[in-house]
């Protein structure tokens, strides 16, 4: 019998926790979300709602299964975040004129106006990681690409 050939051999894979990419990003996202807090605590907003007001910002309305498309969360996670946000009046819910079946999310007029509120963020995080744009943008880019491999 012959051998297979599975390509070029490699190091055998560590199992120390520091050495395990899941934790780097496990790691790095909590701390980052951590960073968040304090900014969004003025607002009114956890770090997923901020998401999700991010996305309407940008779009205003839209329905429901947009969203979740966009924050890669499914309905069961969206919803009751969608209901927190409609009891602090910054969006609303309602059935779209031309398909029942389909909820649409849009912004309220103080929605609107948080956003106003909510610019010093970007900004404020930049100087909390203490990274460059351009290390910034390379970093953003091979989490993307990640991302999509599992997509």
């Amino acid at each position: 019998m012959g051998s297979v050939d599975n390509g070029p051999v490699s190091e055998p894979i560590s199992l120390r926790l520091n050495d395990q990419l899941c934790f780097a990003l496990y790691s790095a996202s909590r701390a980052v979300t951590s960073a968040y807090r304090p900014l969004l605590e003025e607002l009114g907003l956890t770090y997923p709602q901020y998401l999700a007001m991010l996305v309407l910002w940008e779009r205003d309305s839209l329905p429901v299964k947009e969203l979740g498309a966009a924050l890669r969360l499914d309905y069961g996670t969206l919803s009751p975040l969608l209901k927190r946000l409609e009891t602090s009046e910054l969006v609303r819910r309602e059935r779209s004129p031309e398909d029942e079946r389909s909820v649409l999310v849009s912004l309220t007029p103080r929605g609107r106006d948080l956003r106003d509120r909510a610019a010093c963020v970007p900004g404020s995080m930049g100087r909390t990681l203490g990274m460059t744009a351009q290390d910034a943008d390379h970093l953003r880019g091979l989490l993307r690409e990640l991302a999509e491999r599992f997509a």
